[in-house]
């Protein structure tokens, strides 16, 4: 599947790790109606693209990873709030941080700068985030008139907690990339200039791994948070069986015995 070309990002693909880019940096990245497409087309590709084994998510230049919804452009639509509604609960994928968590694969936020409000729902809608140790991460819709509505409360308070995610919420306030560490919200806090470096190395740690594997233990986490213990362990035990029928099963153990690296078929 060959590079497409979108307008608002960047895409590219190197050592099995898609790097997608948002590049309004002149709008501090901010999310309109062109980037949402793109990136939705993006999350596609990515996932469709065989090539592709792990995505980072990062926005150009190191002031903003993103301001999160184009607000210019949202005084001017024209949507009624039922439409907007209905468009974020359908099926049909229309938010970004939809077409984010619909990736089977790893992925990963790499955050420089501001990631608030919309920025840091697409960001939360990622495995895994990065993040600069003087990043300003936020939900600020309080102090907008509007609430997050694309995953915010639900994804932040999952993350961190639901007494961290109230107060985050009801204040509009960011928090540093250091203490976004400190509450579960980002894995690691580096300076801005390593971001990108220290997210390709947690994909490079991921890629050692077997490509099933990584895919099931998604599945399980993602899927398992949201049921009780004992359906959760059934779930985890179904994968289980799943995976021990693969050639990669049989590799791991035998690459093991053999004191070499194993070659991967993912399958």
């Amino acid at each position: 599947m060959g590079d497409m070309e979108y307008q608002t990002i960047l895409y590219e693909v190197k050592n099995r790790i898609a790097f997608v880019t948002f590049n309004r940096p002149e709008a501090m990245n901010a999310m309109n109606r062109q980037m949402t497409r793109d990136l939705i087309d993006a999350c596609s590709q990515l996932e469709a693209d065989e090539n592709v084994r792990i995505a980072i998510f990062t926005g150009a230049g190191d002031r903003a990873f993103s301001a999160g919804m184009d607000l210019k452009e949202r005084a001017e639509t024209a949507f009624s709030p039922i439409e907007r509604r209905q468009q974020k609960l359908t099926n049909k994928i229309y938010t970004q941080a939809r077409a984010a968590a619909a990736i089977t694969k790893p992925t990963i936020a790499a955050i420089r700068g501001y990631c608030v409000g919309g920025g840091l729902e697409f960001a939360l809608a990622c495995d895994l985030r990065v993040a600069a140790e003087d990043a300003k991460l936020g939900l600020t819709e309080v102090r907008r008139g509007i609430i997050p509505g694309a995953g915010g409360t639900q994804r932040l308070t999952r993350a961190v907690g639901v007494t961290r995610a109230m107060e985050m919420c009801l204040t509009g306030d960011t928090v540093s990339g250091i203490e976004a560490q400190a509450i579960g919200l980002v894995n690691s806090a580096v300076p801005s200039a390593d971001v990108i470096q220290a997210a390709e190395e947690l994909a490079n740690r991921i890629l050692k791994g077997a490509p099933m594997s990584v895919a099931f233990i998604k599945e399980a986490i993602k899927k398992g948070v949201e049921l009780p213990l004992e359906e959760g362990l059934r779930l985890e035990a179904d994968l289980s069986a799943l995976i021990g029928g693969t050639e990669d099963a049989k590799e791991g153990p035998r690459a093991f015995a053999e004191k070499r690296a194993p070659v991967w078929k993912g399958k």
